[in-house]
């Protein structure tokens, strides 16, 4: 399976992201997702971005549309046990088994007839939301900034530590080499970018994020 990204949400109106930033990111465009009541800041890499996410409109993110997203306990993560983590795979046919299952999501800024299949993993909440965009297969083209000063480029593995395992989700990635749901008593997402040829580690405790390259 291949990730197309990851959002965090923020519960300081992304201003986490600023981290990322004196890190040395380059941040991409951000965008507003009407009818979902949130906003967000990215960073693109060669084969993936990363997403920091917050609301701007509590009636929007509650409506009978988006509610049943579980979006709005995902951002209440601090008063909850919802994991603040979306991974999004790329729509591929190493998906169809994980998604044969999944709930449909029409957000209002996608055309009509446009959907995301979603798993909002609300019977085990410490796992991410995680869906798939409606187009097939290559990831679509950007101009999005791709250079960053401190040399990082590619992702090429995520770790989700959750604080329970052997769901029936998790078994689905059991032999994918770039996905892991590894068991442990913290929330924390680890993103390990180009095979961690620098041998450095980061950690952004305000997104619960741990980069290694």
């Amino acid at each position: 399976m291949e990730i197309d990204h990851i959002f965090i949400f923020s519960n300081k109106n992304g201003k986490e992201f600023d981290d990322l930033v004196n890190f040395g990111f380059t941040e991409g465009s951000s965008r507003i997702h009407p009818g979902q009541g949130t906003i967000n800041r990215k960073v693109y890499f060669d084969n993936f971005f990363l997403e920091i996410l917050w609301v701007i409109d509590e009636k929007e993110i509650q409506s009978e549309t988006t509610a049943e997203t579980k979006l709005w306990e995902r951002s209440q993560f601090k008063k909850n046990k919802y994991s603040p983590y979306g991974l999004c795979l790329v729509n591929s046919n190493t998906t169809d088994k994980l998604f044969e299952k999944s709930k449909i999501y029409q957000p209002n800024y996608f055309p009509k007839g446009m959907s995301i299949d979603i798993i909002t993993n609300e019977q085990n909440p410490e796992l991410p939301w995680t869906f798939r965009l409606p187009y097939r297969g290559k990831k679509k083209e950007h101009n999005e900034p791709i250079e960053h000063r401190n040399r990082i480029t590619s992702l090429t593995g995520a770790i989700f530590e959750i604080d329970n395992g052997n769901s029936e989700f998790e078994s689905y990635f059991e032999n994918v080499d770039n996905i892991e749901f590894n068991k442990g008593n913290r929330t924390i997402l680890i993103l390990e970018f180009d095979n961690n040829i620098q041998g450095k580690t980061k950690k952004f405790s305000g997104l619960n994020l741990e980069l290694k390259y």
